[in-house]
């Protein structure tokens, strides 16, 4: 049970929840009603149910997932590298709180252990508790395995090996402990813990609006280890931006694998329940706009721990 939660469950009917995506840029959601409140260690969060995308997840005061589209960004986050890997057994979570990445591992049959490593337990209580939509149970799988640890710490000391990281992580937010992550040293750290054919994929930020350079730095800092890098993106409504994604692997193009592959690859699997992702998905989810490629091909910049990628945010 969740402790210090207040609860207010009455309709309001002027109630707005600004999302304030920079200081020239706010968005206005109205709400049908402000649920849950809980100050965790670490972060503020707020579920509130609104009239455009049902309940949201409010962390800091910024929008995390909503009820109405979490599965667009978490079916594009993890099956695109899932399918690729001929046979992931061992996948490694970082972040993830809602347990909707989880969720989406799981439907995978020939995974054997999920580890879920998150930072916040009171955050991951909470959405055990509040947030079964997001979960539909992947918690209680017994397969999966939820570990509370600062995710950077975790894959430096870990002797584990993974066939898949899929890192779900905070934007890197200027003097965030997010910032860490999108670097050289934390990817170095992750291709150690991989298989051999082993496949990483990470959130990589909105590529719109001045955001496009963000992704562009973390698509080169994951090239600067890893042979293989690669962008795709998909507009998240509730986000009201293109978001992009950035995986890395030895051996494996993601925008190279066949439909054929897909399709065998998702029924063999049992793969149930999708709502977004199939193959004319994957092929789209490769075609980046124009300003985008050149950008990443056009970019020098590396985020090492001296010199993390600097997000200055007002959300």
């Amino acid at each position: 049970m969740v402790k210090n939660i207040s609860i207010k469950d009455t309709k309001i009917s002027n109630n707005w929840f600004i999302d304030k995506e920079s200081e020239h840029r706010w968005i206005y959601h109205r709400m049908r009603r402000h649920l849950l409140s809980l100050e965790t260690k670490f972060q503020q969060v707020r579920l509130i149910d609104t009239y455009n995308f049902g309940r949201v997840l409010v962390l800091d005061n910024k929008i995390q997932s909503a009820e109405s589209d979490e599965y667009i960004y978490h079916e594009v986050l993890v099956h695109p590298a899932m399918i690729t890997h001929p046979e992931p057994r061992d996948v490694l979570i970082l972040g993830g709180g809602e347990g909707a990445v989880l969720r989406e591992v799981l439907k995978h049959s020939t995974v054997k252990r999920a580890v879920m490593v998150d930072i916040d337990k009171e955050l991951v209580e909470f959405c055990k508790e509040h947030l079964e939509k997001w979960h539909r149970g992947s918690f209680f799988d017994k397969r999966a395995e939820i570990v509370f640890d600062n995710a950077i710490d975790f894959v430096k000391n870990t002797r584990d090996r993974f066939d898949i990281v899929i890192a779900d992580i905070s934007d890197p937010i200027e003097k965030g402990p997010a910032s860490l992550i999108y670097t050289k040293e934390c990817y170095r750290s992750i291709m150690r813990i991989l298989s051999d054919d082993g496949i990483f994929v990470t959130q990589a930020t909105e590529v719109f609006y001045n955001q496009q350079e963000v992704h562009s730095i973390i698509n080169k800092t994951v090239a600067s280890v890893f042979p293989i890098a690669e962008s795709y993106c998909d507009y998240i409504p509730s986000f009201t931006s293109m978001w992009g994604f950035v995986t890395g692997s030895q051996n494996y193009s993601l925008k190279k694998i066949t439909p054929e592959e897909i399709e065998d690859g998702l029924r063999r699997r049992g793969v149930k329940g999708l709502r977004y992702y199939d193959l004319e998905t994957h092929e789209r989810l490769f075609n980046l706009p124009m300003r985008l490629r050149k950008m990443i091909s056009s970019q020098k910049f590396v985020a090492t721990i001296k010199k993390p990628i600097k997000v200055y945010s007002n959300r």
